[in-house]
């Protein structure tokens, strides 16, 4: 049987204060990795790294960077993989504010690339040197199913999501012959601060109640509900483990169904 252990293997994961991020630092500490969480906040990232099981002797780390800076991304990566090799790589960021692509300025789509494209360009090409060396490595990019069938109201999200997947899928395909595997996995409508958000924006523009809004989000999808951090993470951790090495520039939806493509 392939396995599922990560002892000895370090993971880097970005966004990890809260929601996805964090759930997915959590589930890679308990199958073993050491992980090394990165985002802007520095109290929550303190905070964060409490809660990591360390069981197999980690010891789990932070970085603090923000990710609307991208030289500021670089020069800590930069300075990070000189002394480490991470073997496991996430990138994840908040995704852009909704809105008719018709009404995005231009600004809006610049910032949401430089922070979803250039910023996974700039860790992924960090850390891709050490993975060649170690025969090992797993890139996985947390997305959103508009990767398959854009979502209404989310112009700018849609278009930057979809420019980060072709870049995935090129990257996964130069460096499959490395040992390295690059994936993006596509959250449905999971409970999170980024839901909030929209299910708050749908209250203002609609003048429903908050759980009559809900209850019309969730007749879209099979499942019948909003997906939980821990249920993303799941697939993010089976995806960074031995036991996916075949897997490889693809897009997983995890999202109880809703999405209308095969």
């Amino acid at each position: 049987m392939l396995s599922l252990d990560l002892t000895g293997k370090t993971a880097l994961v970005a966004g990890s204060t809260q929601g996805i991020g964090l759930a997915s630092a959590q589930e890679l500490a308990e199958m073993g990795a050491t992980c090394v969480l990165i985002a802007r906040n520095e109290d929550a990232l303190k905070k964060a790294v409490a809660t990591l099981n360390t069981g197999k002797g980690q010891a789990h780390s932070y970085l603090v960077a923000d990710f609307s800076k991208t030289e500021q991304v670089r020069e800590v990566m930069t300075g990070f993989v000189k002394d480490h090799t991470v073997h496991i790589l996430i990138n994840n960021s908040g995704g852009p504010a909704g809105g008719p692509i018709t009404e995005a300025t231009t600004d809006a789509f610049l910032a949401a690339f430089q922070q979803h494209l250039i910023c996974n360009h700039i860790t992924t090409t960090a850390v891709a040197p050490g993975m060649k060396a170690a025969g090992f490595g797993r890139i996985i990019n947390i997305i959103s199913t508009s990767v398959k069938i854009p979502l209404k109201g989310l112009g700018v999200s849609n278009t930057i999501r979809g420019a980060v997947a072709s870049w995935a899928k090129t990257m996964a395909n130069e460096l499959a012959p490395f040992g390295i595997t690059v994936n993006n996995v596509l959250p449905g409508a999971t409970a999170t601060a980024r839901l909030e958000s929209i299910i708050g924006n749908k209250v203002a523009k609609t003048g429903l109640g908050q759980d009559a809004v809900e209850k019309e989000m969730m007749e879209e999808i099979p499942a019948k509900r909003f997906g939980r951090p821990e249920e993303i993470a799941s697939m993010v951790a089976f995806l960074a483990s031995p036991a996916a090495a075949y897997v490889n520039g693809t897009s997983i939806p995890v999202d109880g169904g809703r999405t209308g493509s095969i």
